[in-house]
């Protein structure tokens, strides 16, 4: 079992930034890619940006590429969120998730486990 535990959500003006963090902990720990999620109009959850664990690949979707960046350590099985330049329209609840193998990093019914969400709010 692996546990997923996000922190880093807040309030923030438009055009602020935020960091989000994401440990992941449990025995045997091995991923395949770690991604975040967030939930979207007519979407459980859609794709926010993924990352690879073996590659270091990085994926990131069409509306946070440029402003979002993924990043980790591997010594604390911890994935970074750093989000810049938000907008009104990021505001939701982001969930990090791990797939222990994966044929589309963007589904997320690839993830085998899930964090409880931490909220991020960006007013206007």
């Amino acid at each position: 079992q692996v546990q997923l535990v996000e922190s880093g959500g807040g309030l923030v003006q438009t055009g602020g930034s935020l960091r989000l963090s994401c440990p992941a902990s449990g025995r045997n720990f091995s991923s395949s890619a770690m991604g975040w999620f967030r939930p979207a109009p007519g979407k459980e959850r859609e794709f926010v940006v993924a990352l690879r664990w073996s590659a270091g690949t990085r994926y990131y979707a069409d509306t946070v590429k440029g402003r979002f960046t993924i990043s980790r350590d591997n010594a604390k099985n911890t994935v970074y969120l750093q989000m810049n330049s938000l907008k009104p329209e990021d505001t939701a609840v982001y969930y990090c998730a791990v797939a222990k193998s994966y044929s589309d990093y963007a589904d997320l019914n690839e993830y085998d486990y899930w964090g409880q969400g931490t909220q991020v709010t960006v007013s206007s």
